[in-house]
């Protein structure tokens, strides 16, 4: 019977016990709980009752009859939905037949009555250990059918309390390169990636250690052969009956996978019932794919897509990752998973737009500084759509993040007046209706046509004069801007039989980049040779251009036959002083929205001066456009810029 005893009181130890008494507790009953209770509080007031529950780790209560029983009902009843698994016993006065059944209905585990003796005692704690076993017991059993399931699924593994670890399956060994033999015994810290910061270990052991709560996070992990790899990891403290933690077990999923194919993504959003999706553009890779090699561009964006993980903020990671090419990327989860998490997906991704401004990867000693541009939609439906959509939209407009629900409608319809205008360009090409208007350039001094400026139109079926700005830049997206440019060229030198004056002709810098428009214009000027005198080809400047050693080229080899060079839109855009120089031209036309407000914005008289200064001490005449009144041509005269062009003085027309 002693060692019963003494067994029983080994169960017990670390049990942590409350009396509840309105009344002063017989010694004689407290003395008899000592013997068995190491860890007991005496409470005497509902207050201090749910307060230590609420503070103290207690498995055990003892509560004695009120002597309004409805009210100690209650209390129990409001005690069980606080803390559903505490062992609860009754200590009664009396033998209440009705009260002892509604305890039963409550689910008491002990009814007993004072003054207390010590076999009864005995006999109910030893049935709450045994009942505590079992529950143990079968939690283990399922908590081992669970780890079961969990082992062919993701990778675990378990460490004692010191952090070494105890055990791995197989899935570990597979991503970490690390067989078994070389992991047990050993520490976490051997796959610690020296990029994580301090601060996650700190929240990590408080949180499973000091709280003994789960933690979850994303950890940046080094294989055996230095590979580096993300894992979504949940670590949950395992504790004992007397709710001390006995190990730690460490479930993660890898998420080092970069998918490179848009099927997959798509195929993904179709499974998915509801989706968040992000798509991510890299601002630099257009700048890039223009100024470094191939190899170079290639592992700037690998580089970027693998940490692009990392750059997300530790609070939730995105469960896919897609690498879409171009420098775009793809990140997909579930819309209730994030839900969940009670983040703002426009505060999250903005803190992901800024880690990754702060990022800088370094290649071959060239340092590179990231920035994105973000678009986001939510549903299922015209997900993808919507997303690519505002993403275009958002760079079109310089704004970091765009959410972009419903706009592949608005998409859908432009992109419906597009297909239009595309068809009315190929029809106008096979009937010769890419025309050119010719609209006249004055001297200042002698007021008369001096020049003409060839500007292209198009007549559509209905006999209808379409403007360039409706046409060409859709004309380049569907491949028939070459031959717009081919038919302007062939227009504008067919005209100069007809006119004895000088012809501007416009050309981007893109088009002097092409061999075939470079040819093209060689074999022009071979045809018109006793006319390369009055021809003047106005550069369009363009932020694609890549090679400016070509359009010098360009330049001086057409100077050789006697063509002249004008730069159009001078003041605003690309153009700048130092251009003049490398190019030197024989005309620069001033930008038209310097022009158009000369009379009104001092600050735009002051650039027209400036440049008029300038172009007279490198002897390059100046034209003006957009003379729209009496007003400004008085202005540009007083300057000195040398010639005029727009309304005030002819409209294009057909010569």
């Amino acid at each position: 019977m002693h060692e019963k005893i003494n067994t029983l009181k080994e169960d017990l130890k670390n049990i942590h016990t409350i009396y509840f008494s309105s009344s002063p507790t017989p010694k004689e009953n407290f003395k008899m709980f000592e013997t068995f209770l190491k860890h007991i509080n005496i409470v005497s007031s509902k207050e201090a009752l749910y307060l230590e529950l609420e503070t103290e780790q207690c498995q055990l209560l003892f509560i004695e009859l009120l002597e309004n029983q409805e009210q100690t009902l209650m209390l129990i009843e409001n005690i069980k939905k606080m803390k559903p698994t505490l062992f609860i016993i009754i200590l009664a006065n009396k033998n209440d037949p009705e009260t002892l059944l509604k305890c039963i209905e409550l689910s008491i585990h002990g009814f007993l009555l004072l003054p207390l003796k010590e076999e009864l005692l005995i006999k109910t704690l030893k049935s709450m250990v045994e009942k505590r076993k079992y529950e143990v017991k079968k939690h283990h059993n399922f908590a081992q059918q669970y780890l079961s399931l969990f082992e062919k699924a993701t990778t675990i593994s378990k460490t004692n309390l010191e952090g070494t670890i105890t055990y791995v399956n197989d899935n570990f060994c597979e991503i970490s390169g690390y067989s078994k033999e070389e992991l047990l015994g050993k520490n976490h810290n051997m796959l610690r990636h020296e990029e994580n910061i301090k601060e996650l270990y700190t929240d990590l052991w408080n949180t499973i250690k000091v709280q003994k709560q789960q933690w979850k996070g994303m950890v940046k992990n080094k294989s055996k052969n230095n590979k580096t790899y993300y894992a979504k990891t949940v670590i949950t403290p395992i504790k004992d009956l007397d709710e001390e933690i006995v190990e730690y077990i460490a479930m993660r999923e890898s998420l080092d996978t970069i998918i490179d194919d848009k099927k997959h993504l798509l195929t993904q959003i179709e499974y998915n019932s509801f989706s968040i999706l992000v798509m991510v553009q890299l601002d630099e890779f257009e700048m890039l794919d223009k100024f470094y090699s191939n190899i170079m561009v290639d592992q700037v964006e690998r580089n970027f897509a693998f940490n692009l993980i990392g750059y997300l903020p530790t609070v939730y990671k995105f469960e896919h990752v897609y690498s879409l090419g171009e420098g775009k990327f793809a990140l997909l989860t579930d819309f209730q998973s994030f839900e969940s998490s009670q983040l703002n997906i426009q505060e999250y991704l903005n803190e992901f737009v800024n880690n990754v401004k702060n990022s800088a990867v370094t290649f071959d000693e060239f340092d590179f500084d990231f920035n994105i541009t973000v678009s986001y939609a939510i549903g299922q439906y015209m997900l993808y759509e919507d997303a690519k959509a505002g993403l275009e939209n958002a760079m079109a407009s310089s704004s970091k993040l765009n959410f972009s629900n419903d706009l592949s409608i608005a998409v859908s319809q432009k992109a419906k007046t597009n297909l239009q205008m595309i068809k009315t360009v190929k029809i106008a090409l096979d009937n010769y209706n890419i025309v050119s208007y010719f609209q006249p350039i004055i001297n200042n001094k002698t007021q008369k046509i001096e020049k003409y400026e060839s500007l292209v139109r198009l007549i559509d079926e209905n006999e209808n004069v379409i403007s360039p700005f409706e046409f060409l830049t859709i004309s380049k997206k569907a491949n028939y801007y070459d031959k717009i440019t081919e038919r302007v060229l062939e227009n504008s030198f067919k005209i100069l039989h007809k006119i004895n004056t000088e012809l501007s002709i416009n050309i981007s810098m893109s088009d002097i980049e092409k061999q075939t428009t470079r040819n093209n214009i060689y074999k022009l000027l071979k045809e018109y040779k006793k006319d390369t005198h009055r021809i003047v080809f106005e550069l369009l400047e363009d932020e694609n251009v890549k090679d400016l050693s070509l359009i010098k080229e360009f330049i001086k080899a057409v100077k050789t036959q006697g063509v002249k060079i004008a730069i159009d839109d001078f003041g605003t855009g690309y153009s700048n002083f130092e251009r003049l120089l490398e190019f030197e031209p024989d005309i620069v036309k001033i930008d038209g929205s310097l022009v158009k407000n000369i009379a009104t914005d001092a600050y735009s008289r002051n650039i027209v001066e400036t440049i008029v200064a300038f172009a007279k001490k490198q002897n390059i005449k100046t034209i003006a456009e957009y003379v729209e009144n009496e007003d400004i041509f008085n202005i540009l005269t007083t300057i000195g810029v040398d010639y005029s062009q727009g309304y005030h003085f002819g409209k294009p027309e057909v010569i």
